[in-house]
């Protein structure tokens, strides 16, 4: 089988890649829904963090080489960028999916410790989303004036330029706790995957 560490994607990872990338981008659309009221909007990367994590630690189960992980992660920026979140997200994903697959692969690609923490470092990508809110709110705002101005005056007063940070912990601990949910559900597929 070779080195893990060295080892070249094939056909069947970028599959695996696709089809995982689709399922947490659909949940991601879902949820994105109800951001129409303003204090889901705020929380959104939260509950990404929590669903999304149950069929990403099926994902890692497939993960045994470097690369796989950080291409999910850059997909998910790019498709915000193509929905209309600007560039943003795209350099941020980068930085977190690197993360990520430092993290995993530090556990051999066979630890469940690194597996959760995985999952909550590859959620931080969703926050991502929130740096147009954040540090663009003029332009970020001017592509939603058909939500009405109390709809944005409710979501600039739930979000000062701190709460930016407080949400970055925050993913992670929902991240984390979505690994752990998704070890519950999934308790065969690791078995299957060796990974304990």
């Amino acid at each position: 089988m070779g080195n893990p560490s060295t080892a070249k994607l094939n056909g069947r990872d970028l599959i695996n890649i696709g089809i995982y990338t689709a399922i947490y981008f659909v949940i991601v659309i879902v949820l994105a829904m109800t951001g129409l009221i303003p204090v889901l909007l705020v929380l959104l990367s939260c509950m990404v963090g929590v669903i999304g994590g149950i069929p990403f630690m099926l994902f890692l189960t497939k993960v045994h080489k470097p690369g796989m992980i950080f291409i999910m992660s850059v997909i998910l920026g790019i498709l915000m960028f193509l929905t209309g979140m600007t560039w943003m997200p795209i350099p941020f994903a980068v930085v977190t999916g690197i993360i990520a697959e430092l993290v995993y692969r530090s556990g051999t690609y066979k630890s469940m410790r690194a597996a959760i923490v995985t999952t909550g470092v590859f959620s931080l990508w969703a926050c991502g989303n929130y740096l147009p809110l954040f540090f663009q709110r003029a332009q970020y705002f001017a592509t939603r004036t058909s939500f009405g101005q109390d709809y944005i005056d409710a979501v600039t007063s739930l979000t000062p330029n701190w709460l930016f940070f407080v949400l970055l912990i925050a993913t992670f601990i929902c991240g984390i706790i979505g690994g752990f949910i998704g070890k519950a559900l999934l308790k065969k597929h690791f078995e299957r995957a060796g990974i304990a």
